[in-house]
């Protein structure tokens, strides 16, 4: 297993109740700069990213009591959801981590460009880590500019 470092953080993902309560305490609090919103409704949530002096929080909320978000705030409450790591070689790197005992999980082609899976919290210590590379997977991917104006919401 390679001893570089797996990639740069992209963003941290927070599970909240409600966006809109969230999104004041980030911006009015803590000076968080609102980017964009997008639903997710196949998957059962949306969420919001902000920007907060060149790190991106993204808040995720549960759309409907069947998704794994809201599963996730009933037993743990609003808090850490995740980490996600840009990984130009994602799938090549995720691979390699497999190889050496890794538990990776929910693998996923986006795209010939874009891949994306989970390191389970019980290889990382509890946490929930996204290894991904281009969009959606990635909230400072550039294609994010390209969405059509009714599913971005920009700087609202």
């Amino acid at each position: 297993m390679s001893n570089k470092p797996i990639g740069t953080l992209d963003h941290i993902g927070i599970a909240v109740r409600s966006i809109a309560e969230a999104r004041k305490f980030y911006q009015d609090a803590l000076g968080a700069t609102f980017m964009y919103e997008h639903d997710d409704p196949e998957a059962g949530f949306k969420y919001a990213e902000l920007d907060l002096g060149g790190t991106v929080i993204e808040l995720l909320e549960s759309l409907r009591d069947d998704s794994f978000l809201h599963k996730f705030i009933a037993e743990r409450g609003e808090g850490l959801h995740h980490l996600t790591f840009n990984v130009p070689d994602s799938k090549a790197r995720l691979a390699e981590l497999k190889a050496a005992g890794v538990r990776v999980v929910q693998e996923k082609e986006h795209s010939l460009t874009s891949y994306e899976a989970f390191i389970s919290p019980r290889s990382a210590h509890g946490v929930l880590i996204q290894v991904g590379s281009g969009f959606p997977t990635l909230s400072l991917d550039p294609e994010w500019e390209k969405i059509e104006p009714g599913l971005r919401l920009k700087k609202k």
